[in-house]
């Protein structure tokens, strides 16, 4: 079905729930060097760091809700149905817990683990992964559903697809710099699509976004929601 809206979300609409970015001066990698613990080469070093770093992130969680952001964009889903699609490169749940029930994390969903031996074996997973947990659907090990840094986003076919047909993209919480990511808005708008930024910070000028509201995302968000009818 031809989507209607193409929804980017990024860090900023997280951080408003009290979750540390991963960039940022006091982010969740601030006491892990970046190379052990998000990259295939730091995976294959020490596979039990990785995982208890991750156990700790998903444990949490739990202490984060989701905000009116959140909360504004679950409610659009349920007016608009499948002309909305929502792509997030947040790893934390909080969409989900806030109703969204159509959520693509491009870079993995701490909720979920990943088969070591097929990649496309994810399953849903609350507690803590171990040495010896296994995927469900083969029985080799797991590993976290996180995108590592020298890996394929996920779902970039499907995202693309979508951004071809969208009558309008909008990215909210993200300076969208960071490739693939940062390649969506000039792709979406070379079809054809109204290219929105929602940030607290806004680009000066940028050829490619049509529209940009500055302010904090829990503020904006449900008030630019409110004009899909």
């Amino acid at each position: 079905m031809k989507k209607r809206l193409v929804v980017l979300t990024g860090a900023g609409i997280s951080a408003e729930s009290g979750l540390r970015t991963f960039r940022g001066s006091d982010g969740m990698w601030e006491h892990e060097n970046i190379e052990d613990v998000c990259t295939p080469r730091g995976y294959s070093r020490d596979k039990k760091r990785v995982k208890d770093f991750y156990n700790f992130l998903r444990l949490g969680l739990k202490d984060h809700e989701p905000n009116a952001a959140h909360i504004a964009l679950a409610q659009l889903e349920k007016r608009l149905g499948n002309e909305m699609l929502l792509v997030t490169q947040n790893v934390d749940d909080l969409h989900e817990r806030a109703g969204s029930r159509q959520v693509l994390h491009m870079h993995g969903a701490l909720m979920r683990l990943a088969c070591e031996r097929n990649p496309n074996h994810r399953f849903v997973f609350t507690g803590e992964e171990t040495m010896e947990t296994r995927c469900p659907f083969c029985g080799a090990m797991s590993r976290p559903d996180i995108v590592f840094f020298e890996e394929q986003p996920q779902y970039m076919e499907e995202i693309q697809d979508a951004l071809r047909e969208c009558e309008e993209f909008v990215y909210i919480g993200t300076s969208s710099v960071v490739y693939p990511a940062a390649g969506f808005k000039s792709y979406a708008h070379s079809f054809g699509a109204k290219v929105t930024c929602l940030n607290l910070e806004v680009p000066a000028s940028d050829p490619y976004t049509d529209v940009c509201i500055e302010g904090k995302a829990s503020i904006i968000v449900p008030e630019w929601c409110d004009k899909f009818k």
